[in-house]
C-alpha cells in the first residue's frame, strides 16, 4: 500500500505542476459553459417552447431553469468523461518519456502501477469537475432555482460515479497509446464525438430508432440522464404543482431524455445507477489486467 499511495501523489503532483495541462483541464468546463448558453441555450429554449400546448403558459424562470437545467447537465456529463482524458495523459508521457519502463523495473507490481495512475487521474478530475458544478449551480441560481438540497448532493454523486467511469474509460485508451501525438489524437476525437453518443449535445429522442436502440445500449446515455433528472426534477415537480397534467411532464421528460426505453421497457433511476457502476467495475477490472498480463513498456 505504500507503494500505492506514494505512486499516486507523484502522479497527482506531476499533473498539478504542468501548468498548461492542468489549466486546460481547468478551463474547460469554464469554456464549454459560455459555449453552451451561446449556441445551445437558443435551440433548447424554441425546442421546449415549441413543443408546449398553446393552451399552457409558463413564467419565462420556469423556462429558463428548464433550459439551464438542460445545459448544466449536457455540461458535466461531457466534463467527467472528457477532462478525464486529459488529466489521464500522464501515463503516455511516462512511456514517452522512460518513465514507465523505469517504474515497471521497481518491486511494483502492474496492477499497483495501474491503479495508481487511475487514482491519480480519477482525484485530479474530480477536483475540476466538482470546481465545474459549483459553476453550474451559480448559473442555475441565476436563471432559475428549482433545486433542492438532495437533488444537489445526487448531483454531486452522479459526477462521482460519471468521472470515475470516463477515468476507468480513459485508462484503457491511453494504456494502448505509446506517443503523445496518439493521445492528442485521441483525445481530439473524444472531446468532439462523445456529447453526441452519449445524448448530451442533442437528446438520443430526436433520433432515428435504430440509432436510439444503438445508443440504448451505452452507459454514457444513462450517466447523462441522471444528471437530467436530478437537474431538472424540481422544474417537473413545479410544472405539476401549477397544474400541468402529468402526460404532459412526462412527454417533456420523454423528448429531454429524462426518460430513457431499453427494448421499449422503461429504465428507471435505480437501473441507470446500476448500469453505471457495472460498466466501471467491467472497465477497472479490465483495465487492471491489461496492465497485469501485458509486456513492459
Amino acid at each position: 500500500m505504500t507503494g500505492f499511495f506514494s505512486l499516486t501523489k507523484r502522479n497527482c503532483k506531476l499533473f498539478f505542476r504542468d501548468k498548461g495541462m492542468f489549466f486546460t483541464s481547468l478551463i474547460t468546463p469554464a469554456i464549454l459553459l459560455v459555449l453552451y448558453v451561446t449556441f445551445l441555450a437558443k435551440v433548447y429554449k424554441e425546442s421546449f417552447t415549441s413543443a408546449l400546448p398553446a393552451a399552457f403558459a409558463l413564467d419565462d424562470s420556469l423556462i429558463n431553469g428548464t433550459v439551464g437545467g438542460q445545459l448544466v447537465s449536457s455540461l458535466l456529463a461531457v466534463c467527467c468523461v472528457t477532462v478525464s482524458f486529459c488529466s489521464n495523459l500522464l501515463m503516455v508521457q511516462d512511456k514517452v518519456s522512460g518513465a514507465r519502463r523505469d517504474l515497471t523495473m521497481s518491486p511494483v507490481s502492474k496492477s499497483t502501477l495501474a491503479l495508481s495512475y487511475f487514482t491519480a487521474s480519477a482525484l485530479s478530475t474530480m477536483l475540476i469537475c466538482f470546481v465545474a458544478l459549483g459553476v453550474c449551480l451559480v448559473y442555475l441560481a441565476i436563471v432559475g432555482w428549482y433545486m433542492t438540497v438532495k437533488d444537489v448532493l445526487l448531483l454531486c454523486v452522479d459526477v462521482f460515479i460519471l468521472v470515475l467511469f470516463g477515468t476507468a474509460l480513459s485508462s484503457i485508451v491511453n494504456c494502448n497509446l505509446s506517443t503523445n501525438g496518439q493521445a492528442s489524437a485521441v483525445g481530439t476525437i473524444v472531446s468532439a464525438g462523445y456529447g453526441f453518443v452519449c445524448g448530451a449535445y442533442m437528446p438520443i429522442s430526436n433520433f432515428g430508432d435504430g440509432l436510439q436502440k444503438v445508443l440504448s445500449f451505452l452507459p454514457g446515455t444513462y450517466g447523462t440522464a441522471l444528471f437530467r433528472n436530478h437537474a431538472l426534477r424540481g422544474v417537473y415537480a413545479e410544472m405539476l404543482s401549477i397544474g400541468f397534467p402529468v402526460e404532459i411532464v412526462e412527454g417533456i421528460k420523454d423528448s429531454i431524455d429524462c426518460n430513457l426505453y431499453f427494448l421499449g421497457e422503461k429504465v428507471g433511476i435505480g437501473s441507470m445507477y446500476a448500469v453505471m457502476i457495472l460498466s466501471l467495475v467491467v472497465l477497472v477490472g479490465g483495465y487492471v489486467l491489461l496492465n497485469t498480463i501485458k509486456r513492459n513498456d
